[in-house]
């Protein structure tokens, strides 16, 4: 089974400007080709173009739905990258990694934190204090 990463970009809008090229229809078709090509240089297939909903706010309180459109690409992803990634994700391997931690007396290790990386909440308001005995400066 072949697995897939997908790339989406904003469709061109306008028409690019050739040499030869006149008609706006044909810009816009060159615009379009050019972004294509460029996606497909590092390896991405064009799959499709679509129309996709986009709900945009409008003014302080209103919002409203405006379409985009997009070009989707997808590329193969490599087995081995899959399998690894999938390997690590698996109940199994999971608890592989909670059992490896456990002493054998069954109860788990704790783990061991410097002093300094546990902030209690005094800590949290020595700069606060220290910030409102300051004198205010004119």
């Amino acid at each position: 089974m072949s697995q897939y990463e997908y790339k989406v970009i904003p469709a061109p809008t306008r028409g690019q400007k050739a040499r030869g090229v006149k008609a706006p229809e044909a810009r816009f078709a060159l615009a379009l080709e050019m972004s294509l090509n460029a996606v497909a240089e590092d390896g991405w297939e064009f799959l499709r173009a679509e129309t996709l909903p986009s709900e945009e706010r409008q003014g302080l309180t209103g919002s409203t739905t405006s379409y985009r459109n997009v070009l989707v690409f997808r590329r193969p992803v490599a087995l081995d990258d899959i399998d690894a990634d999938a390997a690590e994700d698996t109940p199994l391997a999971l608890l592989e990694d909670r059992s490896e931690a456990e002493e054998p007396d069954g109860t788990a290790e704790e783990a061991t934190e410097s002093p300094d990386a546990e902030q209690t909440s005094e800590d949290v308001r020595e700069p606060l204090e220290a910030s409102e005995n300051d004198t205010p400066r004119s």
